[in-house]
């Protein structure tokens, strides 16, 4: 999949401004399916409309500037429905959090029981939003992608919780600077 994948994906389910599709897409709910960067939204947009798949307008604001809504059209919603048919990528996961955990025993422990504890933070952050969202979306579709996405970083949580020690006994003493570990 890819950006004009996820613009017709989020005008599926109804009209959008450029912003409200980069929000979405870049830090949104759909920002769990597909890297889609700010410099990427705008020219997919414009190839999507000039392909037919999408329509726009532009809408007057009193005192602010006019903004651009685009609607996806049937042959959009139709291009959309078809690219679900395609073979499906590899998930792609990356993470400083775990490069920094793989050289954990190189580092002071009180920096890697804070990295640890600011990890725990975010997950709970994560969850809310998960709780969130289902509040929101009552799609069967959607309240299984939710609750998958739940369980997943749950034991994320339940993880590190459980086993933080270890990795927290695997570090170095503390010696009050990060240069004293060399």
């Amino acid at each position: 999949m890819n950006v004009r994948t996820i613009c017709l994906a989020i005008l599926y389910d109804g009209e959008a401004t450029g912003y409200e599709i980069r929000k979405l897409s870049v830090e949104g709910e759909y920002s769990y399916f597909i890297d889609a960067s700010f410099g990427s939204i705008y020219p997919a947009l414009a190839k999507l409309e000039v392909d037919g798949l999408v329509t726009s307008r532009v809408e007057v604001q009193e005192g602010k500037p006019a903004k651009k809504i685009y609607a996806i059209t049937q042959s959009g919603r139709t291009e959309f429905i078809n690219s679900m048919f395609e073979k499906l990528g590899e998930d792609e996961f990356r993470s400083e959090f775990l490069l920094f955990l793989r050289f954990a025993s190189e580092l002071p422990a009180s920096m890697v029981e804070q990295r640890l504890n600011e990890r725990l933070a975010q997950v709970c952050t994560v969850l809310e939003d998960f709780d969130r969202m289902a509040k929101e979306h009552t799609h069967p579709g959607d309240a299984w992608v939710i609750k998958y996405g739940r369980t997943c970083m749950q034991a994320a949580h339940d993880y590190i919780r459980a086993h933080k020690g270890e990795l927290i006994a695997l570090a170095r003493p503390d010696t009050g600077t990060a240069a004293a570990a060399e």
